[in-house]
């Protein structure tokens, strides 16, 4: 079936949605609450207040009343809300990339749980259960921002932390279940993706690319100027094997950010350092350039230091207009360096990525958005020792527009794609989606 055939998906699957959204308008959910995104951060005054707490997403911020539980439910500083996640899609050239050439489904269903015990801290349960095609998890063009990569259709603790104040300007966390990018000073990108994870934070490959593990890690933000800075480190030896946090064996990330935001425009530096064979930047990066030597993959019995070891610096900005529903974009421009130590010779030692970010708000209809983005993901620029890395030229776009049938459910058609993204240059694709998100 060619492409322009699978686009019939598109107009099929939001007739679907159409009772849906008239439901929801004839129960009025607004009258029940707002809600917010399932990527929640909560600050220190979130629960000072008896009647609303404000919580922090990728989108915007929005209040939330206090539930009331009746005795032997949650305690009245318990905050909880979700959301379910509804997607389709169809992708030429998939076998070209391993998949298949077929209409595929995937669905994520979320729940975001924020207890404090002080008015100040806050402890952050993430749960999360799904299911999905194939296609929406090939990395680096087809996984999607929503995905859950955890054990089919099983409930299970995603994410938990706790975080608490330090004085009057810093912010401590301390995380069984966590990834860097939650404990940064200041989000780096505004872009926000349509169908491609790949693209959040201005890109998640040399620096930003996670993988969820043990972790902690402090803010501190210079008081009412624009300035702030965090460190933070994530373990995967703390949780699997017998490595132990921060032992010899173990396989780290260390992140340290300077970043300089005002309401307008923002502007940061984040220094990755990663050890003994990290290798978690895939989202955005060529075959070649995510590759490490499995031969220097020692045990935990070595000291480690001969185990491949990456530093990434990623230097990040964004830009938006004073007033939305205008010409004028909100820019995002993400750019990326690699270099890896104790590769191998003929291995890589260096590569670099690049993404721009648009996002146009309140065009047609309030909150709705437009999203476009172009990057070239992380690919070999040098290899260690002499030779060429002959890396492909891989780039990779999307365009969306997403829209709100009420304050509750969101709906966006995306159509992507991606040239040369693997490691020849028949590894092309062309895809379309049309993802709902519903929110309570």
């Amino acid at each position: 079936m060619k492409l322009f055939q699978r686009l019939l998906v598109a107009p099929a699957a939001l007739g679907l949605l159409a009772p849906l959204a008239a439901n929801a308008t004839e129960v009025n959910l607004n009258d029940i609450s707002n809600y917010s995104s399932d990527e929640v951060e909560v600050d220190f005054n979130s629960f000072r207040n008896s009647t609303s707490n404000q919580f922090l997403s990728d989108d915007n911020i929005h209040e939330t009343s206090f539930l009331e539980y009746e005795a032997g439910g949650f305690t009245d500083t318990t905050v909880m809300n979700g959301s379910a996640v509804f997607a389709i899609n169809n992708v030429d050239g998939a076998e070209e990339v391993g998949k298949r050439e077929t209409t595929q489904t995937m669905y994520t269903y979320t729940l975001n749980l924020n207890t404090s015990f002080t008015g100040d801290d806050n402890l952050y349960v993430r749960l999360r259960t799904g299911n999905s095609g194939d296609n929406f998890g090939g990395k680096p063009a087809l996984y999607h921002p929503n995905r859950y990569s955890g054990t089919a259709d099983s409930l299970a603790v995603d994410k938990i932390w706790y975080q608490f104040p330090f004085g009057d300007s810093a912010t401590v966390w301390v995380a069984p279940k966590i990834e860097n990018y939650y404990m940064y000073a200041a989000t780096p990108s505004i872009y926000k993706p349509g169908a491609q994870k790949a693209f959040k934070l201005g890109g998640l490959s040399a620096a930003f690319g996670a993988s969820t593990a043990t972790g902690a890690g402090v803010k501190y933000q210079v008081g009412d100027s624009p300035w702030a800075f965090s460190t933070n480190v994530v373990s995967k030896g703390a949780r699997s094997g017998s490595e132990g946090f921060l032992g010899n064996g173990d396989t780290s990330k260390w992140d340290t950010m300077v970043a300089y935001t005002k309401p307008q425009w923002h502007a940061s530096v984040t220094v990755s350092q990663q050890h003994n064979g990290w290798d978690s930047f895939s989202y955005y990066a060529t075959t070649k350039a995510k590759t490490l030597n499995n031969a220097s993959m020692v045990d935990g019995s070595d000291d480690g230091q001969n185990k491949p070891n990456g530093l990434a610096y990623a230097f990040r900005t964004y830009w938006r207009p004073a007033e939305s529903g205008t010409i004028t974009p909100e820019v995002t421009i993400g750019y990326d360096t690699l270099t890896i130590n104790n590769n191998g010779t003929g291995n890589v030692k260096k590569a670099n990525s690049y993404m721009i970010g648009l996002n146009w708000k309140d065009m047609f209809r309030a909150d709705d958005t437009i999203g476009v983005a172009f990057g070239a993901p992380l690919r070999a620029t040098s290899l260690e020792g002499d030779g060429d890395p002959n890396d492909v030229d891989a780039t990779m776009w999307e365009i969306y527009y997403s829209f709100k049938p009420n304050d509750s459910i969101e709906v966006t058609p995306a159509v992507f794609g991606a040239s040369d993204i693997l490691a020849d240059s028949e590894d092309d694709i062309t895809g379309i989606m049309v993802t709902t998100k519903f929110k309570f």
